[in-house]
């Protein structure tokens, strides 16, 4: 069949994106403990492989795979789990399927290949069990409360103190009480509801989570002298913090992104503003100047 340029151009890309998902595929069905998800992940890179084959026919071309794909979406899988991963992949495939449409006269294959894609995700969602999305509500506990408190305190500290390393010591001190006492809460919540989830898992990923971002909060602190430029710093990064969560949520568990990033950001930021305010009211009362 004599098809035009651009449409083997098209053809060729769609080719390369699946022998590219192929090897995404096998890549992580490597890495997978569980035999029952190392199955479906080779089934599916066995459909990638036969929609390369498929596309084949018509450009008669051998097509590589895009390494660097295939590297990135490996190590997003491996860093930050394999449903983010593979959904994240999986939002990308959705766009070129919608070009899908306009191949159907050309190649008759391509309701099947289009039927079998939407399984991709389907199955997914049936295989993927990770221990990190059990819990992913403690890690919102930990995360959530470590950006409205901590982001309040260093306001009413950044005020009242005027000292970045004092402001940093301080932070610090309050961050790590308060992600001892969230971890015990969170053991003793769990421990004491019968939930299925194991009570020290869930107690260390919350007071994980609250460490880590005590932490990423009070760096400004460390690194510059200005402490009025610190506080901005601090909230930039509660909001870049904010919205990684947030997107990472939507990716990996559908969950909506906009309202739920307003929400954080509200909470975080209307405690931050009340805790400046009351620094600046302590000091004033206090008469104190450090």
């Amino acid at each position: 069949m004599d098809i035009s340029l651009e449409l083997q151009k098209q053809l060729l890309e769609y080719q390369r994106n699946e022998i590219t998902e192929n090897y995404i595929y096998l890549n992580l069905a490597k890495k997978v403990k569980s035999p029952e998800n190392r199955q479906v992940l080779e089934q599916i890179a066995q459909e990638e492989l036969r929609h390369y084959h498929t596309f084949k026919n018509y450009t008669q071309r051998e097509v590589k795979p895009d390494w660097f794909e295939v590297q990135k979406y490996y190590w997003i899988s491996r860093i930050f789990g394999l449903t983010f991963g593979v959904k994240l992949m999986e939002n990308g495939e959705e766009k070129a399927q919608a070009n899908y449409d306009q191949l159907s006269e050309v190649i008759p294959q391509i309701d099947t290949i289009m039927q079998e894609e939407n399984k991709h995700e389907h199955a997914l969602l049936e295989l993927i069990d990770e221990e990190r999305l059990h819990y992913i509500g403690s890690v919102v506990l930990g995360l959530n409360d470590a950006l409205v408190e901590l982001t309040g305190a260093l306001a009413g500290f950044t005020l009242a103190l005027q000292n970045t390393r004092l402001i940093a010591m301080t932070g610090l001190v309050t961050g790590i009480a308060a992600a001892l006492s969230m971890s015990a809460s969170e053991y003793l919540s769990t421990k004491s509801e019968g939930q299925a989830k194991d009570p020290v898992r869930a107690s260390f990923y919350t007071g994980f989570a609250y460490i880590m971002t005590v932490i990423l909060l009070i760096l400004p602190y460390l690194f510059f002298t200005n402490y009025y430029f610190c506080l901005v710093c601090t909230l930039a990064v509660s909001v870049a913090i904010i919205a990684f969560f947030n997107y990472y949520l939507s990716v990996a568990q559908g969950a909506p992104f906009g309202s739920r990033f307003l929400e954080m950001i509200g909470l975080s930021f209307g405690v931050a503003g009340f805790s400046f305010f009351i620094g600046f009211l302590m000091r004033f009362l206090f008469g104190i100047e450090v």
